[in-house]
């Protein structure tokens, strides 16, 4: 018997996270289907094998005015539907809202396809306005229902979709693959003291991922820490602006969107994750496979997964909780972030500990067990 054919849709292959999933993805898949990758936009970060048949709905990229996007929605769902019918599909996977939207109305035009969805965020947060609210709160119920399956990142993800948007699909957690860097920290290089502990985060620079934070608490610690931050966003000159007001601008670097941030990692001695909200933490993964020790904000959802295995944790205000594999902290309290990277600094056994323990965590996420689990979802 031939490979079965199968789709993965997406907006673009830009350089965010659900995009970086469907890249490793692809690399397993090809091995046991006939793959096409839909896009709607013409913008790729990422390489896609050549075994990929790639489509692309749009020669443009997706920073367009909203009613050109709503009238190129009604274009891609015809062409969508078309393709999934030249292409002969057995399996179409969709990755984020608006594609699992036109996969919900085509699932209803192809029932003999198996049609899954794939939620990557956390839903009730991403209602950031009325008619975003009014969206979610009518057609996820609505087209999301009419898939077969849909799997998220997160048990906290599954959770609202079935509580808040009445998701009554099988649904699955498939946490993000990894490949495991080759080049990672030598956990023994923190068994003598630090003159200073260089702290890494990496993420869009924006309201969500709050480095605002990570600044307010470099600047109640003093010389002997300095910040990387890698990322491009909205909020570039406004931290820059907070550096020179706070006086941190010589022990914080904001270097914009980097290739190697792996090399980045490696030079330093603790990651901070400083999000209000995540769908799963990709650059706090990253950072542990690394083998950076790290602390996170204890938001919705990813990281109490990946640091404590999703056990329930109480934080006291200011201060700062040791996890199984790093540490965990309040949603924006910098006064809680300033003495959890005091402790690791003054403390070089904790940090050879976590690092120790971050690499090991890491492995579980290895692209080929997370692919074992996405192909049984898929074939079940």
């Amino acid at each position: 018997m031939g490979k079965r054919n199968l789709s993965i849709l997406d907006i673009s292959l830009t350089s965010g996270g659900a995009e970086k999933v469907i890249s490793l993805l692809l690399k397993e898949l090809v091995n046991d289907y006939n793959v096409t990758l839909f896009l709607f936009y013409n913008k790729i970060h990422f390489d896609i094998p050549q075994e990929v048949n790639t489509i692309i709905f749009n020669d443009k990229g997706p920073d367009q005015r909203f009613y050109l996007k709503f009238f190129h929605s009604i274009g891609f769902l015809f062409k969508y539907n078309n393709y999934l019918r030249k292409e002969k599909i057995d399996y179409a996977v969709s990755f984020l809202a608006f594609p699992n939207l036109i996969n919900g109305i085509a699932s209803m035009l192809n029932p003999k396809i198996k049609m899954f969805v794939s939620e990557r965020g956390f839903p009730s947060d991403n209602t950031t306005n009325r008619l975003s609210l009014f969206i979610s709160k009518t057609f996820y119920p609505l087209l999301y229902n009419r898939c077969y399956k849909l799997f998220s990142n997160s048990v906290y993800i599954n959770q609202d979709l079935k509580e808040h948007f009445s998701i009554k699909i099988p649904m699955a957690v498939i946490y993000n693959p990894i490949e495991l860097p080759s080049n990672v920290v030598d956990p023994d290089k923190y068994k003598q003291p630090t003159k200073t502990l260089h702290i890494i985060n990496v993420g869009s620079l924006n309201i969500r991922k709050n480095q605002s934070m990570i600044l307010k608490s470099i600047a109640r610690l003093g010389s002997e820490y300095n910040l990387t931050i890698l990322g491009q966003g909205p909020l570039m000159e406004t931290l820059r602006k907070m550096t020179i007001e706070t006086k941190i601008q010589d022990v914080v670097s904001l270097l914009g969107n980097v290739k190697n941030v792996n090399d980045y990692l490696v030079k330093s001695d603790c990651f901070v994750l400083s999000s209000n909200t995540e769908g799963f933490p990709n650059a706090l993964l990253e950072a542990m496979a690394a083998g950076l020790p790290s602390i996170s904000t204890n938001c919705l959802s990813g990281p109490l997964e990946l640091l404590n295995d999703n056990e329930a944790v109480e934080i006291p205000k200011g201060d700062f909780i040791k996890a199984k594999f790093g540490i965990l902290v309040n949603n924006d309290d910098a006064e809680g972030l300033t003495q959890a990277l005091r402790y690791l600094k003054t403390n070089p056994l904790e940090l050879h500990r976590y690092s120790t323990l971050s690499i090991e965590r890491a492995k579980e996420y290895e692209l080929k067990s997370i692919y074992t689990q996405f192909n049984q979802f898929i074939t079940d």
